[in-house]
C-alpha cells in the first residue's frame, strides 16, 4: 500500500481555538477533522475579543481584514464613582466570539466537524491514534491535538493530575444590542474602551460586532465584563440555574436565579458608577468563574495540547484567543513536511512546546499581576456576594 503524503489530524474542541488549528494544519497539508462536544449551537462563553496580531494573521491568510470583523475605538476612558471621565485617544479593534467563530467556520463548509462527540479514550498504537467518544463513535487519525478549553478531556486523558483551580473571583457578563440601551448611556461608551476599578472588583466594556457580524452603527452590541472576589464557598450558590440544570465553569444567559439579579442590581449600584451600574440593569448577565491552570506540558505521544486545555491566562491580558491562535500556528509549523510513516518530528516538537511553555508561562504570571493590581483573587481584597 503506498504510503500517504498527508496526516490527518484529529482536533478536539470546535471552538474558535479548534477552528484555528484546522485551518493551520490544512496550511502544511493536513487531513483535519474536528470533533465538538456540544450538541447543538455553539454557545459563546466569552462575548469580546481584543483584536491581537496572532488572530490578525491567520484572518489576513484567509483572505480578510481585522477590520472587517471588528469594532473600532478611538478612545479609553476611566469612570469615577464621582465626576467625569478621564479620556484618551487609543485606537482599538474588537470582535466577538460569535463574529470570528463564524469567519473561521464558514471557510470550512467542506471539512467534517461532528457535534455532540464527548472524548472518552485515547488510544496510540505505534504510529495511529484512536478517539473514542461518548455515542461509541470512533476516529482514527495520524496525531490528535486537544483544543477542548478549560475543562479539557483530552487533558484529563494525557494527563489526570493536572486540574484547573479556583483563582478567588468571578466575571459577571453581559452583551446587549446597542439598540436596547438609553441614548445617552450609547453615547457615552460608543466608540469607547471604559473601565472602572476598585478593592476587589474591576469592570470594563466596549463595543462589538452584531449577532450577524453587523459593524454599523445601531446594529452593533455593548460587551461588559465585571470582576470581583467571591469566595470559593459562595460560587456553587450563583452557578445555581433557574432551571435546575447544573453548571460549574459557565452560567448562561437567561439561567441566572431571580434572587441574584436582584442581589447583582443591589451591589452593582452600590459599587459602581452610576452609568455602569445602569449597564448591569439593563442586561441579561451571565456569569464565568476565574479559573488558573500553569501551564507545563503541551506535548504527548502522536497528541499536542493548545489553548486554555494546555493552560489558562487570566482575562486581563486579552490574550486568551490569541495564545490559543499562536498555539496552533506554531504546532502546525513543527509538523510541516511530515508523513505518516514517518518518525515524528519530535526535536521541533519540543522546540515549539519549550517556546511556547516559556510565553504562556510569562502571560500568565503578567495575568497575575494584573488582578492583583485590583486586589482581585487576593486575601486581602473585598470579597462580595458572601453568604450569610
Amino acid at each position: 500500500m503506498r504510503p500517504r503524503e498527508a496526516f490527518k489530524a484529529l482536533i478536539i474542541g470546535g471552538s474558535v481555538g479548534g477552528l484555528a488549528a484546522a485551518h493551520e494544519l490544512r496550511a502544511v497539508g493536513a487531513e483535519a477533522v474536528v470533533y465538538e462536544r456540544s450538541a447543538g449551537r455553539m454557545q459563546a462563553r466569552g462575548a469580546g475579543i481584543v483584536m491581537q496580531p496572532e488572530v490578525e494573521a491567520l484572518l489576513v491568510g484567509l483572505g480578510m481584514s481585522a477590520e472587517s470583523v471588528s469594532v473600532e475605538l478611538r478612545e479609553r476612558q476611566q469612570l469615577h464613582i464621582h465626576g467625569s471621565p478621564d479620556r484618551y485617544e487609543a485606537p482599538q479593534l474588537m470582535t466577538a466570539w460569535d463574529t470570528l467563530y463564524r469567519a473561521l467556520r464558514e471557510p470550512l463548509a467542506g471539512v467534517c466537524y461532528r457535534l455532540d462527540s464527548a472524548l472518552r479514550r485515547v488510544r496510540v498504537e505505534g504510529s495511529d491514534v484512536t478517539a473514542e467518544f461518548a455515542d461509541g463513535y470512533t476516529a482514527q487519525g495520524d496525531f490528535l491535538v486537544g483544543a477542548d478549553g478549560i475543562g479539557s478531556a483530552t487533558r484529563r486523558l494525557l494527563d489526570s493530575a493536572a486540574r484547573p483551580a479556583y483563582a478567588g473571583y468571578v466575571a459577571w457578563r453581559g452583551l446587549e444590542p446597542e439598540s436596547a440601551l438609553p441614548g445617552g448611556l450609547l453615547d457615552l461608551l460608543a466608540d469607547r474602551f471604559t473601565f472602572f476599578g476598585a478593592d476587589g472588583l474591576q469592570m470594563l466594556c466596549y463595543l462589538v460586532p452584531g449577532p450577524g457580524g453587523e459593524l454599523a452603527v445601531g446594529s452593533r452590541r455593548v460587551n461588559w465584563v465585571w470582576y470581583m472576589n467571591v469566595l470559593e464557598r459562595d460560587v456553587p450558590r450563583l452557578l445555581a440555574s433557574r432551571s435546575g440544570r447544573r453548571f460549574t465553569t459557565f452560567l448562561p444567559p437567561g439561567e441566572m436565579r431571580p434572587d441574584v439579579v436582584a442581589e447583582v442590581n443591589a451591589t452593582a449600584e452600590a459599587s459602581l458608577p452610576p452609568p455602569f451600574a445602569e449597564l448591569v440593569r439593563h442586561s441579561e448577565v451571565f456569569m464565568q468563574p476565574v479559573f488558573d491552570l500553569r501551564p507545563f506540558r503541551m506535548v504527548a505521544d502522536h497528541a499536542a495540547l493548545i489553548g486554555d486545555a494546555a493552560g489558562t491566562v487570566r482575562p486581563h491580558t486579552a490574550s486568551g484567543t490569541s495564545k490559543a491562535f499562536g498555539d496552533a500556528a506554531g504546532l502546525a509549523a513543527a509538523m510541516r513536511g511530515w508523513t505518516p510513516g514517518q518518525d515524528l518530528p519530535a526535536q521541533r516538537l519540543a522546540d515549539w512546546e519549550e517556546q511556547r511553555l516559556i510565553h504562556l508561562v510569562r502571560l500568565s504570571e503578567m495575568g497575575i499581576n494584573l488582578a492583583e493590581r485590583s486586589e482581585l483573587g487576593t486575601a486581602t481584597g473585598r470579597r462580595f456576594f458572601a453568604s450569610s
